[in-house]
């Protein structure tokens, strides 16, 4: 396969569009290429039982694809009754990488919601929902310190998602759909501003690969995490 809209080490164009739904606390539509995000951030004032009375907050992430978000129309999982074990996995990654962001202690008692709804899928989705996230988290926090809900800003990293794939022995960045579906090896990296690992999700789907070579794509996913970094701070003025 070859790649002729951009370099193998290039990003897709990327774009942050924030304040899209009135209703929610922050939200931001999130585009990589094709792939079309719409984050929303709510809050509630108490915290999962586990957490009852020890002064610290929790942020938790749910995930969802819209049926047109993909070429074949998907059924609404909640017609089967249970999410799926994709969807599952997605978001705990969300959340995950989320949290990483924040000192929960700092949040006080208080739920963050992060909902991500894949509105159109072309590869990338929850590396997208990662990164987008961070933006409407950061604005969601903005707000709730003018409201005199948080006494300091939790906020201790920022952070960004990007994917990788190997085909045919070459390192591309940013996969799309149809180079995520013929890549040999996978990779969705979680990093923050300082180029410091969150989270790692390799697989060799259809080959092994070395470890010269995950260096490699760490070098690569730095760079391009970096980028991303950049465009979300055009959106946090504060």
């Amino acid at each position: 396969m070859t790649r002729i809209d951009r370099k193998l080490n290039e990003l897709r164009n990327i774009k942050f569009t924030p304040n899209v739904n009135k209703n929610a606390l922050s939200s931001v539509l999130t585009e990589f290429g094709d792939t079309q995000v719409l984050v929303c951030v709510n809050y509630e004032d108490k915290v999962p039982l586990f957490l009852k009375n020890t002064g610290s907050g929790w942020l938790t992430a749910e995930y969802a694809m819209l049926p047109s978000a993909t070429n074949t129309r998907n059924k609404r999982e909640v017609k089967s009754g249970h999410q799926s074990g994709r969807s599952s996995e997605i978001q705990r990654l969300i959340g995950r990488s989320l949290r990483s962001c924040l000192d929960l202690g700092a949040l006080g008692e208080l739920s963050l919601i992060i909902d991500c709804d894949v509105l159109v899928a072309d590869g990338g989705t929850r590396t997208a929902s990662i990164s987008g996230g961070y933006v409407a988290l950061d604005l969601a926090i903005q707000k709730l310190t003018k409201k005199n809900l948080l006494k300091k800003n939790p906020i201790v990293r920022q952070i960004a998602a990007i994917s990788l794939g190997i085909l045919d022995q070459n390192i591309y960045l940013d996969l799309n759909y149809e180079e995520d579906s013929a890549a040999d090896v996978d990779l969705n990296i979680v990093m923050d501003e300082n180029k410091k690992i969150i989270e790692i999700q390799g697989t060799g789907e259809k080959s092994t690969f070395s470890i010269d070579q995950l260096n490699h794509m760490l070098n690569i996913a730095g760079d391009g995490i970096g980028q991303i970094i950049n465009l979300q701070k055009t959106h946090l003025i504060k």
